[in-house]
């Protein structure tokens, strides 16, 4: 079927208007598609209808207050009817087991399933483990009496966007496109037409699941090998960053730069997903995640190593969340860091400016107010390592120690002091 011959979207239900969600929905209604934007959060549906949602990337704020979106998308708490429903919900990890939850996914489906009709399609961009629209998407669509393929259309497209980023990502990535039937996947792809400028690949369900895990997989694998570079580094004394740079000179190189750890929602995660799927197949995978989920406490030592000298210090902990610049604080790794710090008996104050119930004016009067021996900054946001700076020469003489993972040495928090 030509691609002018399938049915038209103008009417989307995108269920979770989380960090996925949202973004998707706002550039649908902006583009002028009517938008039923689904959130069990009564708090954020509401914040959404009134405008007063506040996002920390100003091209998405401009969406959120923008009269031709606030015309076209509608936040509710249940589905309504549609021409396409968009699952964009989390699938998190049991932290006990290392299995994948798909309850949000499961329920995501079932609250479209009294909504749906025959000639509909239900796209999944949800990042989720391999064969699961197979075996748990497919036989509760048909279990509502529809069949898949025929009267319903199955697409999965994962998300592949970057918070901080996410405008321009989620415009300009090239996106993968799974789908049951060739028209599913084609017609999955009219949903990003109005707002994508990259390029559409098509494939079956199972490889798009199985790309998306591959490119999370790939890159926390590689930023592994960096922090047991790193880790190989400490036992000789040697700053590996310095040698790592010297490596990268190779042509065909491309070391990445240790750090504290690897946080956010889909690296700490996805890899999970693969290990559940095949564990005796996925041995480097795993050890790849055990060597970046030990590095906060290899951080903490180093903090400890830090400030052996000083009595009961109190430490000042600056930056909460996974990445600088951005409020998003899942799985981060400073947090574990801090968590550290306080189970080995340290007092120790966080804060992070981005961050809502954490947040200060200035760092001046936050260091007033706080009186901490040692200013620990764990995440360097912009404007913190901007004010510390600048502050450097006065916290030296009052004699606060001054502790930054950041700079030549991303693992040695000792190299300003």
């Amino acid at each position: 079927m030509a691609d002018d011959q399938l049915a038209a979207i103008d009417e989307v239900v995108v269920v979770g208007t989380g960090f996925v969600g949202l973004p998707l929905a706002l550039m649908l209604a902006e583009h002028g598609k009517q938008v039923v934007g689904v959130d069990i959060d009564e708090n954020l549906v509401d914040a959404i209808n009134d405008q007063t949602l506040h996002l920390d990337e100003e091209q998405l704020q401009t969406l959120v207050e923008s009269d031709r979106v606030n015309e076209h998308l509608e936040a509710s708490t249940t589905p309504r009817t549609g021409d396409a429903f968009v699952v964009s919900v989390p699938t998190p990890l049991d932290e006990q087991t290392k299995t994948p939850d798909l309850t949000y996914v499961v329920s995501a489906v079932e609250s479209i399933l009294p909504y749906l009709e025959a000639g509909d399609l239900i796209n999944i961009e949800s990042t989720i483990p391999p064969l699961t629209c197979e075996r748990t998407v497919i036989p509760l669509i048909e279990e509502a009496g529809f069949d898949v393929g025929e009267e319903i259309q199955l697409a999965h497209s994962p998300e592949r966007i970057l918070p901080g980023n996410v405008f321009e990502e989620i415009v300009h990535n090239d996106r993968i496109i799974g789908g049951v039937t060739e028209a599913s996947r084609r017609r999955a792809a009219k949903i990003y037409e109005p707002f994508l400028d990259a390029e559409t690949y098509y494939t079956d369900l199972l490889s798009a699941e199985l790309c998306k895990l591959m490119e999370n997989t790939f890159r926390d694998v590689n930023i592994a090998l960096a922090n047991e570079f790193a880790l190989v580094g400490e036992q000789f004394d040697v700053n590996m960053n310095e040698v790592i740079e010297l490596a990268n000179h190779h042509p065909r190189v491309d070391i990445l730069t240790p750090g504290i750890g690897v946080g956010g929602h889909c690296l700490p995660v996805d890899p999970w997903f693969l290990n559940d799927a095949n564990p005796e197949q996925t041995t480097l995978i795993t050890n790849a995640r055990r060597i970046n989920e030990r590095m906060p406490r290899v951080a903490a030592r180093k903090v400890r190593r830090a400030v052996a000298d000083l009595t009961d210090p109190h430490i000042l902990a600056l930056g909460l969340t996974y990445k600088p610049d951005t409020n998003d604080m899942r799985n981060s790794a400073a947090v574990a860091v801090a968590d550290d710090l306080d189970a080995d008996g340290y007092s120790v104050t966080r804060h992070d400016r981005y961050v809502d119930g954490d947040s200060y004016s200035t760092l001046s009067e936050l260091i007033e107010r706080e009186e901490p021996d040692v200013v620990l900054q764990l995440v360097p946001h912009t404007e913190t390592v901007a004010e510390l700076n600048r502050m450097y020469s006065d916290l030296r003489e009052d004699d606060v120690q001054i502790l930054q993972f950041t700079g030549e040495d991303p693992l040695d928090p000792t190299q300003h002091d």
